[in-house]
């Protein structure tokens, strides 16, 4: 059941061999090399619709069409486990890899957020491909990363205990009453605490009742069970008893039977059982870990994100973003100053301390004059943007005598430094006093995955402390927050050592809107905003940094962007015969709780009417299901709802819904609409086909189809006044419609 893919042909070989050893078998194998001719997208998506592949292991060594190998993981993954070796993590190895493949390789920080984004699960060693296959078939994906330890040995517990807190994982705390459960039978030097050692003499007997009380602690997701053989341990005995506890719910279960000759059969009896067993306690607890990740990423894709905050106004604002950006390249430019790259974020709602810019020091004063004392004095130029690298920053100036002095040192410091010509006078800011943290928000742009961000502690130590993460655009609240929790400033956030907590949802907003910066301003090639001040006051960006792209590129030139952002030109809105109005739009990840009511208002007939037959409200409605029809690819699938229009948006109600699915390596799609019953009859159907025709033609489809029950009327009219075919299926009994674009 499992479907292996590698770029090595020499580690084919080897595999095969240890395949015949271990009895181990293979739906598909493939050996791609170069990738010449195929893509990691195109065999993705072929052993994702393999009926006989329930997971899928690469080893990979580049990644190519990154677009492509994104959007078939993500698709696949939510159904499929996908696990990869990738190699090339340092900086030797890349190279050796890239000579080996002709291709780039990429960052490899930046491939461990690309992974992280589409719910693939990365591997450091060949074995944990095999390992973490077989062990996400077998068990159910922990809820969290507490794991507990029951063991007849303290030694292999520390060792088991170490690898879980080494790779980021928790020791369960156990809670009250399993510590009163355990002292029941347990010996009174037991050790009363996670690791559960339940010393050397213990029997099956024994070792059983204390996986039933931990298994049974809700402050548990997941349990190691340790053997060494010793003189009272019966393995077989002991194996026999655990078997039972193979399939716990919601927590997986492994063991570590250590040993050789007398662990072999209880190891046998537990692997049958769907126990994966390990030889040494660190390396389950290892899995734990990568089982833990695994789940934790996939659960990124069906959580629920707030709805994003987007009015007119402020699609207006995104457009004058543009305009400077596209005013400087025109001139020749590649970087913004300081005052410009402010703007550009105050178009898009990031809060900017006030810049004002001053030519002389007289001007400087009396900007100065106007803010208010105390004030910042930096560096004004075209060219540089690294201002303290050249003595170009001078804070907290009380009066007009340290405001001219700060002014002349600059201009003398820039000038020896770096030259009088790049010195074109200053910024005059208001000194912010705020007790908060100094963040570092950013983007800069990779050659294969194009535009990446950042997210950290901020500040002038930030390259020494490199407390960051990175992700990729575009962000929703969700993947912002998911982006922040793997840094160490994250903890300090919720207030520490007396300061006040920030204000988490409002930075998850500002995130998602720096990240659509990134995805709309295509002539942007790098952005830093630090530090970004945050406090319980609020947020503020005191500095910020933007490069261009060398204005001889054209945008259209650039890499496409690594995941496709929300297709906000195929917006648009209209109106019923009755006068109700609505947006026709592409639907969002938060459109979820709309869709739920969506599914309630509809009829029996309705449903069966899309769905060729009977689909209960529960089924319809289950988030796995919904988050699947809500984050979409943009690329592989396009859904639009229309939305009646009210001013209350609490009110708004999706009307209908509209899909069109790319057939895998085709230029074809599949076409389907579902209208509320109230809304039937009134041409909305109609409309919503009409305005995917145009879309898939812009899209680059030759050929839309349709299959339609035989009492579904009303659709077969509404497609054959379109333009479509329709030809009676006899054998499959549904009305065939196909147009040509």
């Amino acid at each position: 059941s499992v479907g292996f893919i590698s770029q090595s042909g020499a580690l084919c070989t080897a595999v095969l061999d240890w395949s015949l050893r271990e009895r181990v078998g293979f739906s598909v194998f493939v050996s791609i090399g170069s990738m010449a001719d195929v893509g990691w997208g195109d065999l993705i998506d072929y052993l994702g619709d393999d009926p006989h592949t329930r997971s899928i292991v690469i080893y990979m060594e580049s990644v190519g069409d990154a677009r492509s190998f994104l959007s078939a993981a993500r698709e696949v993954a939510l159904t499929k486990p996908i696990i990869v070796l990738k190699v090339g993590r340092s900086e030797a190895a890349a190279h050796a890899a890239a000579s080996h493949t002709g291709t780039l390789t990429g960052s490899d920080r930046v491939l461990d957020a690309a992974f992280r984004r589409c719910g693939v699960l990365r591997v450091d060693r060949v074995e944990e491909l095999f390992d973490m296959a077989e062990i996400l078939a077998k068990q159910p994906r922990p809820r969290g990363p507490r794991l507990a330890i029951v063991t007849n040995a303290g030694g292999p517990g520390v060792l088991a205990t170490d690898a879980l807190i080494r790779e980021g994982g928790e020791l369960a705390s156990l809670s009250s009453e399993s510590i009163e459960a355990l002292n029941r039978f347990l010996p009174p030097h037991w050790s009363h605490a996670n690791p559960v050692d339940i010393i050397g003499d213990a029997d099956a007997d024994r070792y059983i009742q204390a996986v039933e009380v931990v298994a049974n602690d809700p402050n548990t997701d997941g349990l190691l069970a340790i053997l060494t053989p010793q003189a009272m341990t019966d393995p077989t005995q002991t194996a026999e008893r655990l078997k039972a506890y193979g399939r716990l719910e919601g927590k997986p279960i492994l063991a570590s039977w250590m040993g050789g000759a007398s662990v072999t059969t209880g190891e046998s009896i537990l692997t049958s059982a769907n126990i994966p067993t390990f030889p040494y306690p660190d390396s389950a607890a290892r899995a734990f870990l990568y089982m833990w990740k695994y789940s934790y990423n996939l659960r990124a894709l069906y959580e629920t994100p707030h709805p994003p905050v987007e009015t007119e106004e402020s699609l207006e604002r995104h457009a004058l973003a543009g305009g400077i950006v596209q005013k400087a390249r025109q001139a020749g430019r590649t970087t913004l100053t300081e005052r410009q790259s402010k703007d550009v974020l105050a178009c898009y709602g990031i809060p900017t301390v006030p810049t004002s810019e001053a030519k002389c020091a007289d001007d400087a004063v009396s900007r100065a004059d106007q803010i208010g004392y105390p004030v910042v004095l930096k560096l004004l130029s075209e060219t540089i943007t690294h201002k303290t690298d050249v003595g170009g920053v001078r804070l907290n100036l009380r009066d007009a005598e340290e405001v001219r002095r700060a002014y002349q040192a600059i201009q003398a410091a820039v000038s020896q430094k770096a030259g009088p010509q790049y010195f074109a006078g200053v910024t005059v800011q208001p000194m912010m006093l705020r007790d908060g943290y100094e963040l570092i928000i950013g983007s800069s742009f990779d050659d294969q995955f194009g535009p990446v961000l950042l997210f950290g502690a901020g500040g002038e130590m930030v390259e020494v402390f490199q407390d960051r993460a990175l992700a990729l655009p575009p962000l929703n609240t969700t993947l912002a927050r998911r982006m922040m929790e793997q840094t160490r400033i994250f903890h300090a956030l919720g207030g520490t050592r007396g300061r006040p907590p920030v204000d988490l949802g409002s930075l998850e907003q500002l995130l998602v809107r720096f990240s659509h910066i990134v995805t709309d301003q295509r002539g942007i090639k790098e952005i830093d905003i630090n530090p970004l001040l945050a406090s319980a006051e609020g947020l503020m960006a005191l500095d910020a940094r933007i490069i261009l792209h060398d204005p001889a590129i054209q945008e259209e030139e650039l890499p496409k962007l690594a995941i496709r952002p929300y297709p906000a030109s195929y917006i648009s809105s209209g109106t019923l015969p009755d006068g109700e109005s609505f947006t026709l739009r592409p639907i969002r990840p938060d459109d979820e709780p709309m869709m739920i009511q969506f599914h309630k208002a509809l009829s029996e007939q309705s449903v069966y009417y899309r769905y060729f037959g009977t689909m209960s409200l529960s089924q319809r409605t289950a988030h796995e299901r919904l988050t699947r029809m809500c984050f979409i690819d943009y690329d592989r699938e396009l859904a639009l709802i229309a939305v009646r229009n009210d001013s209350d948006a609490a009110q708004a109600e999706i009307m209908a819904v509209g899909r069109l699915i790319r057939l895998h390596g085709t230029d074809e799609v599949e076409i389907a609409v579902l209208v509320a019953d109230s809304f039937q009859g009134k041409g909305l159907g109609t409309r919503i086909v009409s305005r995917l025709m145009q879309i898939a033609h812009q899209e680059g489809v030759r050929r839309i189809q349709a299959e339609i029950l035989p009492e579904n009327l009303r659709m077969q009219r509404i497609c054959k006044k379109l333009g479509f075919e329709l030809r009676h299926d006899t054998e499959n009994k549904v009305v065939a419609a196909v147009v040509k674009l």
